[in-house]
């Protein structure tokens, strides 16, 4: 957990400083939506493999390797400002190569987590994973934007980014768990299929990791926050920092209260309300042009984002057989990058489309006509009772 908090941590004063730089190269909101792009895009083409590979190398060995691509990363974007970059596409072509190694992380991770703890320990852990994951990204903005904000320069963001995830790669890399024997047989399309066709057939999951698809696809109001903080709230590299880890905030104290107090009854209605809930305060944060109410409509769309979280990863994971974790968590980590990455582009095009507090407006009414559709395409998402 102490790992990755690390890799969260830098992971997100990373994404603050990449932001804010390029939004400073173009001045164009649609570059905001291209940064999520990049990293979205290697995904689309290797989840299939990726989660074959965690299915059939040790998931500690897949992960001290990416975590050491993602010191590379780092320490690329410090020397491509350290030379006085000028254009965007070389950050581009970083991201890009981040974007690979999030692909094999992101399987790899998610099916570690059951290997840790027992099963009838999984949902508490699983929450207090996302309080350690949120707390992460309340930290993570806050230094980058302070670090950006005091110096000037990016710098010192990849550099603090870069150290935090070589701690995360030494933290790792002491654990001891007991070996898993996989069969080793050859790889077929049928069973690189596998984690599709298990979703597919499984319409409850398939309905759950698709309704966060589409909700948070058009909910991206994160991706704008640059253009927020510089030209309608007017808070600098600072307050960006804050307003990104405000939604990290709301969703730390609800892991922190799921953990306490679980979800026992009616989780399907609880999820599908909070989703709602989402959609509805990024309206909110949309239409606010107070600091204090922006922040507050932010904590409270992180909130809401947890209890999906909580109830989705769970569901999904104890709903699937170890030997086929990592190609199933590929596939969700596909529909989860879809909704962040791809929900950052959605709503930098339709920023540069129709202006920024519309693309906002409209993709919190989006998820909340997604979620209405949702619920009669998929009547088993309302009956959930205990997960």
């Amino acid at each position: 957990m102490t790992a990755r908090f690390l890799i969260t941590s830098a992971t997100e004063m990373q994404a603050v400083a990449v932001g804010w730089q390029v939004y400073g190269l173009t001045n164009r909101p649609l570059d905001l939506g291209l940064v999520g792009l990049a990293q979205f895009l290697p995904g689309v083409f290797l989840f299939l493999v990726a989660g074959h590979t965690a299915d059939r190398v040790p998931r500690q060995r897949i992960l001290q390797t990416c975590y050491l691509a993602f010191v590379l990363c780092s320490l690329a974007l410090l020397a491509l400002t350290g030379r006085g970059v000028a254009a965007a596409w070389p950050i581009y072509a970083v991201l890009l190569g981040n974007g690979v190694v999030r692909a094999f992380n992101g399987p790899a991770g998610q099916a570690f987590l059951p290997l840790l703890v027992p099963e009838e320990h999984f949902q508490n852990a699983v929450a207090w994973s996302s309080s350690v994951f949120m707390s992460a990204t309340i930290l993570g903005p806050t230094i980058g934007g302070l670090l950006y904000g005091f110096t000037g320069n990016p710098m010192p963001v990849y550099g603090c980014s870069a150290a935090c995830t070589l701690a995360g790669l030494a933290l790792v890399s002491r654990l001891r768990i007991p070996r898993v024997e996989r069969p080793r047989k050859a790889a077929t399309a049928e069973m690189v299929l596998g984690g599709l066709r298990y979703i597919w057939r499984n319409k409850l999951i398939l309905g759950a990791i698709s309704l966060d698809l589409f909700a948070v696809l058009l909910g991206g109001a994160v991706a704008l926050l640059p253009v927020y903080a510089r030209e309608i709230l007017k808070v600098g590299t600072t307050g960006l920092g804050i307003l990104r880890g405000a939604p990290g905030l709301g969703a730390l104290v609800t892991s922190i209260a799921v953990a306490h107090w679980p979800l026992r009854r009616h989780a399907g209605v609880a999820m599908l309300w909070c989703v709602v809930g989402f959609g509805v305060f990024t309206v909110v944060f949309g239409l606010s042009r107070s600091v204090p109410l922006s922040l507050a409509a932010l904590v409270l769309v992180g909130a809401c984002d947890m209890v999906s979280v909580i109830v989705r990863h769970t569901m999904v994971q104890l709903h699937t057989p170890d030997e086929m974790r990592g190609r199933v968590s590929a596939v969700n980590m596909l529909f989860v990058g879809a909704s962040n990455e791809v929900g950052q582009f959605e709503s930098g095009l339709t920023a540069q489309w129709f202006g920024t507090v519309p693309a906002v407006v409209l993709g919190g009414i989006g998820t909340v006509a997604v979620v209405a559709l949702w619920s009669k395409l998929f009547p088993a998402l309302r009956e959930i009772d205990k997960i």
